[in-house]
């Protein structure tokens, strides 16, 4: 799926965010008892698809500007975007009330809040997912890893070593296994950034290329992605000297942001299993789904990678989405041909 490129990756996060979706909305029709009411499952999945429209439009606008500007009728659905998806959200929030039924008014309306939180879980969180993508498959598969090594050593750990509980919520967890879970996920994190920054299809970004009429990973690795030296305090250097060690040290300053992404796995990312252990208790299920025989449905397997992915995209537009000339050239190709000359 990673070598099948941004389109083979954009339509695994769509077919993981609708099954996602399925599952919670499943659980609010059982919840609520709400299968002999008219429409409303169709309302829920109307909803994604007005949501889908919204922020995969503004995934292609923001990456596909200067392409989609070429085609005869694109410019019209992208100026009117943000308008045209209102539109469809008012047509839902008009067919919602009006669905409306005497005796059913409460539990229709706790399973319209229900969908919205849904969709706020899941789709908002997808397009963030797509969003890192962009920036690099490095902020894609990184994150993924990280979760996925802090549950495996968090297990291990806690197998073997774990004597303490953690959480009521999940009996099962330990100190043993949360802290010796972390531990190993910052070590093991750090040793497969070294690997992936050697690799450009990994750490360029994914941009289209006006020149080339495609899209193009292939770039001259950035700062980020280059070995650099650093000087260390007097003392260390001084000891350092003395055992004849070199007196910098050389490393990717990718390892830096590597290391606090693998913190926030380690440290708050197993709060989103547990957020949906007691969502699953509040609701007296055992599994969101049963898609993976022993292991549940997909959300499953995806309540840390949610948050994780929130979280990056907050670092990166904090801490390291910076401007370049690529990203401004492709913001001037989207204006109209008056408004590119009143800038030259």
């Amino acid at each position: 799926i990673i070598y099948g490129g941004p389109l083979a990756l954009m339509i695994t996060v769509f077919l993981v965010q609708v099954k996602c979706f399925a599952e919670i909305i499943n659980i609010g029709y059982a919840v609520y008892k709400m299968d002999n009411l008219p429409w409303f499952r169709s309302l829920s999945w109307y909803f994604l698809v007005a949501s889908n429209y919204f922020f995969y439009g503004e995934s292609l606008v923001e990456q596909f500007g200067v392409l989609i500007n070429n085609v005869d009728f694109l410019p019209f659905l992208v100026r009117y975007h943000r308008l045209i998806s209102f539109s469809m959200y008012i047509i839902g929030f008009v067919w919602f009330v009006l669905s409306l039924v005497k005796k059913y008014y409460l539990r229709q309306f706790s399973l319209f809040a229900w969908t919205h939180v849904a969709l706020l879980c899941v789709v908002t969180q997808s397009y963030l997912i797509i969003q890192n993508m962009f920036q690099g498959l490095i902020w894609l598969i990184m994150p993924v890893m990280m979760v996925i090594i802090n549950d495996i050593m968090a297990y291990v750990f806690g197998f073997f070593m774990g004597r303490t509980p953690l959480i009521k919520l999940s009996p099962k967890k330990t100190w043993e296994g949360f802290i010796g879970g972390g531990l190993a996920t910052v070590v093991m994190s750090l040793g497969l950034a070294y690997f992936m920054c050697q690799v450009p299809y990994l750490i360029c970004p994914i941009e289209y290329s006006a020149e080339l009429e495609r899209m193009t990973m292939s770039c001259e690795p950035s700062a980020l992605f280059r070995p650099q030296e650093y000087g260390l305090p007097d003392t260390v250097t001084t000891w350092r000297r003395i055992l004849g060690m070199k007196e910098t040290v050389t490393f990717y300053p990718f390892f830096v942001h590597c290391f606090f992404m693998s913190l926030f796995a380690s440290i708050i990312g197993p709060f989103g299993g547990f957020f949906a252990s007691g969502f699953k208790r509040a609701f007296k299920i055992k599994d969101f789904g049963d898609l993976i025989p022993g292991h549940g449905g997909i959300m499953d397997r995806f309540d840390c990678q949610f948050l994780m992915a929130t979280f990056v995209n907050v670092y990166i537009h904090s801490f390291i989405n910076i401007p370049t000339p690529g990203k401004l050239l492709q913001q001037v190709f989207m204006l109209r041909p008056d408004e590119q000359l009143e800038l030259f």
